[in-house]
This record gives structure tokens, sequence and C-alpha cells, in this order.
């Protein structure tokens, strides 16, 4: 969308609002999902994706495997195992041969079949040759006869009666042949054999358990579509398991929730809560959206905290936390029901769910409880800060290492933060009837993936907002503005008292933070007021009139832009001087965009266009230029299109503008 242009005013509002914030130190859910992840309505279309969902040659409906678990589960537990998978998919682009993720290290391929096939497996890519060549819209499938070797890959976790698998964000493709990525999604179909004193969860309901001599074969069926990295086998002799249902108030839909426990544990509080969080997060996000859900503690080979497994959650042993569960409970709606379509996108599923934790927070213990915590994330991301942005577009071809993708400071603390803030933008109201529309949108996201573009526009839908401002600078920008805020209190004629403000941030960022400001105006013997107004440059200023004499100013006063850091303070100046006035316009263009700024003195001048990369395409420097007004061409014809930023810098003044080449 276009955006506003930048300029200079001054701005008289008036408006109110007070919160009180504490201070917590108490060890979060987020914090267990992360030490695992950095350490290591109707069902819609299947073929549809949300808008910005990046397209592949086919997709994938479904996937029904048969595994012969039968021998992993004694000594000396070893990980190898028979299978077999049909694959069913749709061809968007005419096709005679599908491209697999098959990790050769932990998969053998036996054999495939379907008339007139062939295969080849090298690099990790099983390339199945058809039978002939698809058209677009037409269904086909194969089937793979396959064995896991007895490795220890990241994936299969095969020890002490336990078997379980754990995939994010790429390990699926080690333990079955798939097309590995999260924005493919497709339902699931698993038969696993298994001893008779063995237990077996996995995605979506049990169909049947059929016993055997020895054995039993759980059936599994999920009637939504699953990511890959999202299919789960949970196992282990003599697993303990309890069922508490839940009934969905809207709908009556009776919904198991099943908790596989080990003897020494106790789930019962989380079972005695489970139901309220599921009412909490149902009457904020949208009904519970899957026929089951439920919750396993592992053992000791899952060293980390917790992972969300679509319809059964990955503990670490013990780990019945109510936080920890309040985490990956919510996941299930952002990331499950609603997936990242790409890894650039996983604030889609880590700030949702670290945020939606503290909003339980919020619920059982009130808006101070839940202050206190996002206070917290903000502390703990100033105090980490590894200085990159929540979102790297580079990130959705080339999957970074697991300690950049699940960063603890910027995945989950400062994205948590960004809705906070976003929340703040645009008021509660507001806000919740924003995410709550996002999350039961059934026509692009519910059940399917997304990108943050894509949740970008449904929001300003939804709101009537432009947010163009907001997500470049918060999602796309490292780190975050530093304040360097000045004001004046005056008396002025007729008994008036003036009030300056002046909004300036000193950071070494190609971005402006632009974001709506509140300031705490305190009188002298009178009942204090917040006045809020929208900072759109660095060194607007802001003046106000009032009747009875202000004793001082507070910046943001709730602390409410919870990513910031600087200071407020009163000037000793005289008088503010205005800053140099700046505005760019066409943008987007084609041929030229035209920079035009008055200078109030003789000035140096520095004019400098980047990239997205931050790489300077043009730069002009002028050692002085006189006072006036003046235009300067910036031509389009040996640009990309494309978003560049067009850094100003005169004296002291500095402003940064988004523009576009078409």
């Amino acid at each position: 969308m276009k955006k506003t242009l930048v300029f200079l005013v001054s701005l008289f509002l008036l408006a109110a609002c007070s919160v009180i914030a504490q201070h917590s130190s108490i060890q979060k859910g987020h914090q267990y999902c992360c030490e695992k992840k950095s350490s290591h309505e109707g069902v819609p279309d299947l073929a549809l994706l949300s808008p910005n969902s990046p397209r592949h040659s086919y997709d994938v409906l479904n996937y029904s495997m048969e595994l012969d678990l039968m021998n992993n589960y004694s000594s000396p537990y070893p990980a190898s195992f028979t299978a077999s998978i049909i694959i069913e998919f749709r061809i968007d682009t005419a096709l005679n041969s599908i491209n697999l993720n098959a990790v050769n290290s932990s998969l053998v391929i036996d054999s495939v079949r379907m008339a007139g096939t062939s295969f080849s497996h090298d690099a990790n890519i099983l390339t199945v040759t058809l039978d002939r060549t698809y058209l677009p819209g037409e269904i086909a499938e194969v089937k793979i006869y396959y064995r896991h070797n007895n490795v220890n890959d990241g994936a299969i976790y095969v020890s002490g009666g336990f078997l379980f698998t754990d995939c994010e964000p790429e390990g699926a493709r080690k333990w079955f042949p798939c097309w590995d990525k999260p924005s493919d999604k497709a339902t699931v179909e698993i038969k696993a054999k298994v001893p008779q004193n063995v237990k077996l969860g996995s995605n979506g309901r049990m169909q049947d358990s059929i016993p055997g001599t020895n054995s039993v074969t759980y059936h599994w069926i999920s009637r939504d579509p699953v990511a890959t990295y999202l299919v789960v086998l949970t196992s282990k002799v003599n697993y303990l398991l309890d069922i508490v249902n839940w009934t969905n108030p809207n709908t009556g839909e009776v919904v198991p929730i099943r908790f596989y426990y080990n003897p020494t544990e106790s789930p019962y509080y989380i079972e005695s809560i489970i139901g309220e969080m599921t009412t909490f997060f149902s009457d904020r996000f949208g009904d519970h959206p899957f026929e089951k859900n439920g919750f396993a503690t592992l053992n000791n080979q899952f060293v980390w905290g917790g992972m969300e497994n679509q319809t059964l959650t990955s503990l670490c042993p013990g780990c019945w936390s109510e936080w920890l569960v309040a985490h990956e409970y919510a996941h299930q709606w952002f990331g499950d029901m609603i997936t990242c379509a790409t890894w650039a996108d996983i604030f889609l599923n880590e700030g949702f769910a670290t945020w939606s934790e503290a909003h339980w927070t919020e619920y059982s213990a009130g808006y101070n409880a839940y202050k206190d915590e996002m206070e917290g994330n903000a502390a703990y991301y100033f105090s980490q800060n590894p200085g990159w942005p929540i979102s790297d577009p580079s990130w959705a071809v080339s999957t970074p290492e697991n300690s950049i993708l699940f960063n603890y400071a910027i995945t989950y603390m400062k994205a948590s933060c960004v809705l906070h803030q976003l929340r703040y933008v645009l008021g509660d109201s507001t806000y919740f009837a924003a995410i709550r529309s996002y999350a039961t949108d059934t026509v692009d996201f519910k059940y399917q993936s997304a990108t943050i573009a894509d949740f970008k526009t449904k929001i300003e839908t939804v709101t009537g907002q432009e947010l163009d401002w907001f997500f470049d600078s918060w999602i796309y920008t490292a780190n975050h503005p530093t304040y360097k805020n000045v004001y004046q209190i005056k008396a002025v004629e007729n008994e008036k008292w003036q009030v300056t403000f002046t909004a300036r941030q000193q950071q070494a960022a190609l971005n402006y933070w632009q974001m709506p400001l509140e300031l705490k105006i305190n009188f002298v013997n009178l009942t204090d007021t917040i006045i809020r107004m929208f900072n759109s440059y660095n060194g607007q200023i802001f003046t106000f009139l009032f009747d009875h004499q202000p004793a001082n100013l507070v910046f943001d006063p709730n602390n409410e832009i919870l990513l910031k850091q600087g200071n407020t303070i009163v000037s000793d100046e005289e008088a503010i001087r205005e800053p140099v006035a700046a505005t760019v316009s066409p943008s987007p263009f084609s041929n030229h965009t035209v920079l035009r700024y008055h200078l109030d003195r003789p000035s140096s001048l520095k004019i400098e266009l980047l990239d997205l990369s931050g790489r300077c395409v043009l730069q002009k420097t002028i050692a002085t230029q006189s006072s006036g007004s003046h235009e300067m061409n910036i031509g389009g014809d040996d640009l990309k299109p494309g978003v560049y930023y067009l850094r100003f810098e005169s004296g002291e003044t500095r402003q940064v503008f988004r523009i576009v080449r078409q």
C-alpha cells in the first residue's frame, strides 16, 4: 500500500489513559519453548494458499503411512524401522516427475510403486519419475517403501522404552519422504504397529487400535491439514494416559484432550484448568480448531521445553507448567491452525504464542500482571539483543541456524512486545477484533499458512488503517528507537502556559520509528492529563496551551512503547528550533521522484538512497547550501523495482523516507 508522506506539523490533542506496571523475573513458558528450538468452521480446499504463500509445482493432499515399530522398545533400542507411505498430490504445473525431501543418511528407499515409474535418491532429494506428464488440476499418488536407519538424526528418538519424533524446522524429511515446507499442509493418516504394552499417540483422532498376537496397531487420522514439521509420533512402554473432555459451549462438540505422562509425574493441575484455558483461547481466537488435542511428557532425550505438534504437544519430563502449557496451547491456533508460510514468517508462530501466554496471565491474574510480564520480555530483549530483525526475507529461501531462527531475544521476546505495541496502536477493541478476524478467516488463513505480509493486509482490511510504517520498523528493521526528547514549559500572555515537546531519536539505524506518543502533563494543584499524538518524523515539535500551570511532562507514562530506550529532559534552550522540512513525492514512482526541502539557514546536506540490504545506490553531499526552498530529482531508470530508503541529513536533522520504485 502507498505510504503517507511525512510533513512537519504541530498537533493539539487531548486524551486520557493510565496503567500501572510492575516487574517480574518468573520463568515463563516461552523460555521452555525456546530452549528446545534454539538448541536443536469447515476445512477449505487444500489447494488454496494465503495470498503471499509460496507456490510449488504440486500440492500434497495427504500422507498415508504404515510403520512397523515392533523392535524399537526393547534393548538395545534401535532407531531402525520399516515403513511405507502413499503420497497423494494435486498438480499445479505440468510435470512428469516430482522431488521429495528425504535425507540419505536417515532413509533408504527400497522401491516406488506407480506404473512405469523410476526414482533416484541423491543429495537428500528423492526424485520420482511419473508414468506420464500430468496437467494442472490432476491428482496422482505414489507409494514408497522405505527404511529408517539406526542413526541418531535429531528427528527420531529411541531409548528406554520411548520412541518419539521432533521435527521443527526441517526434521520430517528424516523419518518420511515428504515435501518438507511449512506452507504445504496435508492431511495425515498413520498406522503404527507396536508391542501390546506400548501406547502411541499422533495427530488427529484415534480411528482404531487393532490388537494382534503380541502387538497393537494404532490408527490415527488427521481431519485437518498438518505442516510436515508438526507431524508427530509419541509412544512409550506403560505410558499413563488421562483424558479430559471439553465441550464447546457454542457447538456442543466434545473435544477429548489426552494427557500422556510418566509414572512419577502429576498432570492433575493442568488437567483441572485445561477446560478453562480452552474456553478462554476459543473466546479470543475462535473455536478450538481440532477434533482432539493433547500433551505428552517425554524423557531426557527431549532436553528442551515444548514442541507444539498439531493436536499432541511434546513436553519435557515433569514439565506440567501452566505457562509452558499456555504457550504451547496457543500454538494450536497460531502455528498449527495457521502456520507460518516460510521460516521468514516465524513471528506468526512464536510472537503470537509468547504474547498469548502473557494474555493468559492477564486473564488469570489481571492486566498489571500481564504488563509486568511484557516489560520483563522487553528487558530480556534489551539485555540480549543480537542486532537482527524479527524477519529476514532471505530466511524464506535459506533456513537459518536454529540459534538464529529461534533466538530467544528476537523471535520470542521482541516479537511478543511488537504485538503489545500493535495492541497499543489499534486500541483493545480494534486489536482483539482484528486478531480474531485473522484467526477465523476460512478463505485465506484457517487451516492454511500465512506470511507476515498476509497478516498485515488482513489487519489493515479489518481496521481501515495503513500499517506499512509499523511493520517496516518493528518487524523488518533491526534494533529499536533511542529517544532523546526535550520539552519546555513557559508562561505566555493572557495567563496561559505553553508546553513545547520535541520528539527526537538518536540511534544508528536507517529507520525512524514512527509511533503514536503519549505525554502525561502534571499540573500544579490540578489533576494530570494524558495527550496522545502521532509522531511521524525526527525532530517533530508539538505545542500545547493550558489555562493552568504545568509542573512537568512524562513521556510514554504507561510504557506502552516497550521497545524503546533513551530519556526525556527539560530543555535549557530559550527556543527549540524548527527542523528542516522535507518531503518526497510521488511514491510509488517509475521515472523519477522529487525530494523537496526548505533550509531556514545555510547548512550542509547529505542525501543517500539505500536498498533493503542497506547498500547505498545513490549519494550526494553538499558542503554548504543556501537557505530557502530546494528540489532534487531522484531518477528511477537505474533502479530495480522495489523498496528503498531515502536518508536526508542537514545539520542535526535526519529524516528517512520509505519510497517504492515500480
